[in-house]
């Protein structure tokens, strides 16, 4: 709690600072009938120096106070002095010191425990730009940045109605990050909302720096899967159109990615692009999406089953080609699939990682590296190379499903060529299964597949006209088997 004393509470500031270099105190006497002290402390960098001095410093000391008692002159400067749009009352430290990292300037008047926070902040920070992760044509060119306020109003420029609601949470103890829980009051289910606010309150992690640090608490704990129920966006126009349908976006101050659960699978799939190109076309790439889905995760465990363990599956003409090109590399064929694989994972990595300016260098060793010199070498065969290269391409096609991509391929490789096309049937069960008995805070994973919703399906593999879409907005508490099904809704 904070003391009367202006002194105590500047000392004990910093002491928890530790004296750090950023941790500024402007001390200043108020004009008028008692000459009170006055201070006020800002974190360098943080403020704008120009704001505090404008709309702080110059009015403090300009203004002839009237009255003598602390708690009367601190509520005359809030109401009659201050130029600041934005003021917040309180009085404990622990506040001060949020208020103070967050860019505010605290205003402290000697004799009262009350302290005044300033909006003057004036950190440096990226500019809205379009985010490189989901590239559209003829959608919204905005993406979220790293102050939490702007990406907020990139939110709130596109719903411009009162329904919207943002809600403020801290996460970590040691980072006390700030999170906004937005949602459209009248769409979201009360259960579901309690229930993300009881999961980031469960939350004990000392440091928040990015969304991967809370998806694990997000995740229903019923089933352990390869597939994540919580989606990441990095646009407000896709932001917007989840909050239709009753989901729950969480903004993290520090980072341009924003969190979306419920999450479905179907949606990986989907994009804004979908609904501004014509029905005919946006159903012509979701169905080349999921089939290039598919052949990133089946093609090179299939070649690896079919070439070990099935040759007459192949045509007779693949067939021969297919022999010719095993028969003059020295590696099994499995071993041979999964080393050209790990190359290229790892070429992927380096070109992730390294310096712009050398990534030219990636593409000109990759080439060398599992391009014509190895198949003239003869150390893997041209089939082999084309199979991969095919599932690495296709697998781009639905970035933000890459990571279980890549798990998924490796193992059927695995299954493929230890137990041939029996091994592919059984671990696409496995696969299939696990995935069905996921659920999203209660939302199963697969809907509206399974559990199968007719309606739903015409926003799935095809993407109906907007006179159809626009009759009947889904909400995600209503999916068939939910356990929202029976929540109140307005």
């Amino acid at each position: 709690m904070m003391n009367i004393s202006i002194k105590e509470n500047i000392d004990k500031l910093k002491s928890m600072f530790a004296n750090s270099a950023d941790f500024t105190v402007r001390d200043m006497t108020l004009s008028g009938k008692s000459q009170i002290k006055a201070a006020i402390i800002t974190i360098e960098g943080m403020c704008s120096k120009d704001v505090v001095a404008i709309s702080v410093i110059d009015p403090l000391l300009s203004y002839s106070f009237n009255v003598s008692k602390p708690d009367e002159v601190l509520d005359e400067v809030r109401l009659s002095v201050l130029a600041s749009s934005e003021v917040v009352e309180f009085n404990t430290l622990e506040d001060a010191v949020t208020f103070s990292t967050s860019g505010f300037a605290v205003l402290m008047i000697d004799g009262t425990k009350k302290m005044l926070a300033i909006g003057a902040q004036g950190f440096s920070f990226r500019s809205v730009s379009e985010p490189e992760s989901e590239v559209v044509q003829r959608g919204s060119r905005e993406g979220f940045t790293e102050p939490l306020r702007i990406n907020m109003t990139l939110i709130r420029r596109r719903i411009k109605s009162p329904d919207l609601v943002f809600e403020t949470v801290t996460v970590g103890y040691g980072s006390n990050t700030q999170l906004m829980l937005c949602y459209l009051q009248n769409s979201v289910s009360k259960k579901m909302l309690e229930e993300i606010r009881r999961r980031l309150k469960k939350c004990n992690l000392k440091m928040v720096l990015a969304s991967g640090y809370l998806s694990e608490y997000l995740e229903d704990s019923g089933c352990k899967s390869i597939f994540s129920g919580v989606g990441i966006s990095e646009r407000p126009d896709t932001v917007c159109g989840k909050l239709s349908e009753g989901r729950v976006a969480i903004l993290i101050d520090g980072t341009p990615s924003v969190i979306l659960i419920p999450h479905l699978f179907v949606e990986e799939f989907q994009s804004v692009d979908d609904y501004s190109n014509r029905p005919f076309y946006a159903t012509f790439i979701r169905l080349m999406k999921y089939i290039s889905f598919t052949i990133a995760v089946f093609l090179p465990g299939l070649y690896t089953a079919f070439a070990q363990f099935h040759p007459e599956y192949f045509p007779t003409g693949l067939l021969i080609k297919t022999s010719e090109s095993l028969s003059q590399t020295p590696l099994p064929v499995t071993l041979e699939v999964i080393l050209i694989t790990f190359v290229y994972e790892v070429m992927r990595e380096a070109g992730l990682r390294i310096p712009k300016p050398l990534g030219h260098a990636v593409s000109i060793v990759g080439a060398l590296v599992i391009g014509e010199s190895a198949v003239s070498a003869g150390i893997i065969s041209s089939s082999t190379l084309m199979v991969v290269a095919t599932a690495a391409i296709c697998s781009y096609v639905t970035s933000a499903l890459y990571p279980q991509i890549m798990i998924l391929r490796f193992a059927f490789i695995l299954a493929g060529g230890i137990s041939g096309l029996w091994g592919i049937v059984l671990l696409t069960c496995i696969m299939l299964i696990n995935a069905c008995s996921k659920t999203s805070l209660g939302v199963p994973y697969m809907s509206s597949l399974a559990p199968f919703s007719f309606r739903s399906m015409r926003d799935v593999f095809v993407r109906a006209d907007w006179k159809s879409l626009s009759k009947h907005t889904i909400k995600v508490q209503k999916f068939p088997e939910t356990e929202e099904m029976q929540c109140d809704q307005e």
